[in-house]
């Protein structure tokens, strides 16, 4: 195998490696997910909100936003309250545990890599958007779902 290739897989198994252990600490420090992190921070940035609004920030499908809100749901940290106007829609808010989970979650991998991109310069952010999106596309991810997550700006603020 090539020395430029070597290079660029252990690159890659450095990045897998930091994001597991960074999702094992959350999960073992909170029980929640970075999805469901991203979620939380999302829903506590308006106080209350409905699952949509969520969902399109993250630029996940309704699946799987149901998905997180059974969860979330489930282990008390979020509540569902219906719309006065309109029955039909749900407001969504963090529940007491869901604003402590936040609050001792720790900054990971996403809140680091999102203070350390912003820092660069344009020319240097595109790049590397490019670079990654090139890799994703040898490694035959076209899976656009997946990458959602990280496309919104306020999902990661790290404060």
């Amino acid at each position: 195998m090539e020395n430029r290739t070597k290079r660029a897989l252990t690159a890659m198994r450095k990045i897998l490696r930091t994001t597991e252990a960074n999702s094992k600490q959350l999960m073992s420090e909170t029980g929640l997910t970075p999805s469901q992190l991203i979620f939380m921070q999302m829903l506590d940035e308006d106080r209350e909100q409905t699952a949509g609004h969520i969902a399109q920030r993250m630029g996940i499908t309704q699946a799987t936003t149901t998905f997180l809100l059974q969860k979330l749901e489930a282990s008390g940290m979020i509540q569902k309250r219906k719309g006065e106007t309109d029955r039909r829609q749900v407001w969504l808010s963090l529940t007491p545990a869901g604003q402590e989970a936040l609050a001792i979650a720790p900054n990971g991998a996403h809140a680091q890599f999102h203070s350390q991109f912003v820092a660069l310069q344009d020319w240097e952010q595109a790049m590397l958007i490019s670079s990654l999106e090139r890799v994703a596309a040898m490694l035959g991810n076209t899976d656009e779902g997946a990458a959602a997550i990280v496309e919104s700006k306020d999902i990661i603020s790290g404060d």
